[in-house]
């Protein structure tokens, strides 16, 4: 599997939205833009029901971790997620799969990683970015450090336990730290 990064421009951030809802189709853009705002894996983001959403908060357990996320929906994510419901009410999923409403009896199902993996792949390839389902929860990982510069935050965002396990994920390289610091002089 191909290591993905973090998206640092916020034009690039926008374009690959546009590029999803044309390209592949609107549901793709829906789980990016959203994705960017909740910063879960792609599992546990696929997974979401609508009835997780209660009072403006998210509560789902994380299925690699067991951890209980209880994410407070800031006004984009709940934005787009009003916009998914009331053009599909009827479902259970926030990113339901069509196909499956295609075949009688048999029950609802989430989009799948391997469908939202193509998609991203299909566009990052078109940019020549290196995009992919983690894109998402890097780029959110990425940009609450460029703006706090609080290793810890990130770590507690993205349910990390390791410094430099959340440096090397979120993209934050030598380079970058040696700039800071020549930078900032006191």
């Amino acid at each position: 599997m191909a290591e993905v990064h973090a998206i640092k421009s916020n034009d690039s951030i926008h374009l690959i939205g546009h590029l999803l809802g044309i390209r592949c189709n609107p549901q793709m853009a829906d789980v990016w833009h959203i994705g960017l705002n909740l910063a879960l894996r792609i599992s546990d983001l696929l997974s979401i029901k609508f009835e997780d959403i209660q009072n403006d908060r998210l509560m789902i357990r994380e299925s690699k971790t067991g951890k209980l996320a209880n994410i407070q929906l800031n006004t984009k994510a709940r934005e787009h997620i009003a916009k998914v419901r009331a053009q599909y009410p009827e479902h259970i999923y926030l990113f339901q799969s069509f196909r499956c409403q295609q075949l009688k009896h048999k029950a609802p199902q989430p989009l799948s990683r391997r469908a939202v993996s193509m998609a991203f792949k299909e566009v990052g390839q078109e940019l020549k970015l290196a995009l992919g389902t983690h894109s998402m929860r890097k780029t959110r990982g990425y940009f609450l450090y460029q703006a706090t510069k609080d290793i810890g935050r990130v770590m507690k965002m993205l349910r990390h336990t390791s410094e430099g396990v959340t440096l090397r994920y979120i993209g934050i390289t030598q380079d970058e730290v040696d700039k800071d610091f020549v930078s900032l002089e006191l």
